[in-house]
């Protein structure tokens, strides 16, 4: 992949590029964007924390917790305490979106960046009406299945919000000074396949994770490495809780070989910038990180900080991944174009 990378044709030339409306950098609205592509993490930590011990029906009803905005004694119990930060966290999220839409409306000239902060504004929205349907719905039983129909719904929620992750830290890049006045390199076409690739894996993986993980399945196979404790890579038995628990660690091997294959290819790779190489090793670091935690989360029996922790560096694996191949695909700087 690596050798590929550098035969492969470059970018075409700045001056054949037309590059998107030109803007200026400002301080202000970088920094909102990026409080915002943080926070989101607050708010996937206490999804995942919540999922994680079972706290997702700590209150029956939605919008409201127990009727009420600052629920009684939801301060000191554990699974209270989650489910309802987790709304709180997010009706800040909200609010944090709505704040990004009016100040890009207002000052953005770039109508792709323009139309970024509504995809996020919309995705709040539809994650926020999914967990409140969620809680409404768990009492619908859906025939062929172990789940209700609420809890169904968590799964759609999961994923949407590693998808929220990536939006918005292409909002937070496109308003960074290194984005508008850095020259761009010229980065192979392979290459930039190779990331965007990365980026389809890592969701795949995420979108498995997700099914395994609100179907119960995550000690389906209850030993680590091998799938039996007796020593065999291959389950005993099968089910679909098994299945979907084995295509999650045979999906982190592949990871493994994409992410250090593509790496390898970014050190090597003479145009690549000094932050595109720092992405490549932390989305390398990353992927060690990520392995211990799912050992630990199995090895444990899914204590649920190591599975939250888990959850949370899943999303950063995501977010990684995607802001190295959102910023392979910057176009190059022109007379015109940032």
């Amino acid at each position: 992949m690596a050798s590929s990378a550098l035969s492969s044709p470059p970018y075409p030339s700045a001056a054949s590029s037309p590059g998107p409306a030109s803007a200026p950098y400002r301080r202000g609205l970088s920094w909102f964007a990026t409080a915002s592509a943080a926070w989101v993490f607050v708010v996937v930590t206490m999804g995942a924390f919540t999922t994680s011990i079972g706290a997702g029906m700590a209150f029956p009803d939605w919008p409201l917790s127990n009727g009420s905005i600052n629920p009684e004694g939801w301060l000191r119990d554990i699974y209270m305490f989650a489910e309802h930060s987790h709304r709180l966290f997010g009706m800040v999220m909200g609010m944090l979106a709505i704040g990004t839409v009016v100040w890009l409306h207002k000052t953005e000239p770039r109508a792709w960046v323009r139309r970024l902060g509504w995809a996020a504004l919309a995705i709040v929205v539809v994650q926020g009406m999914i967990g409140g349907k969620r809680v409404l719905l768990d009492s619908i039983a859906v025939p062929g299945f172990d789940l209700t129909l609420g809890q169904m719904l968590t799964i759609p929620h999961g994923i949407l919000a590693q998808l929220y992750v990536c939006v918005l830290f292409a909002v937070a890049a496109s308003q960074s000074r290194a984005w508008l006045d850095g020259a761009q390199q010229a980065v192979p076409a392979c290459l930039r396949r190779a990331a965007t690739g990365l980026v389809a894996l890592v969701v795949a993986q995420l979108v498995i994770a997700a099914v395994m993980r609100h179907n119960m399945a995550g000690l389906a196979i209850p030993s680590f490495p091998q799938s039996t404790t007796s020593g065999d890579w291959l389950p005993a038995a099968w089910d679909f809780r098994v299945g979907i628990h084995f295509a999650h660690r045979v999906m982190a091997v592949v990871l493994t070989v994409a992410i250090v294959s593509l790496a390898i290819a970014v050190w090597r790779q003479a145009a690549a910038s000094a932050g595109l190489r720092r992405l490549a090793g932390a989305l390398v670091v990353l992927l060690g990180v990520q392995i211990t935690l799912g050992a630990a989360t199995v090895l444990t029996y899914r204590d649920a900080y190591y599975t939250t922790g888990h959850v949370i560096v899943g999303a950063l694996t995501l977010a990684t991944a995607f802001l190295l191949a959102f910023w392979m695909h910057r176009p190059l700087r022109s007379a015109t174009s940032v």
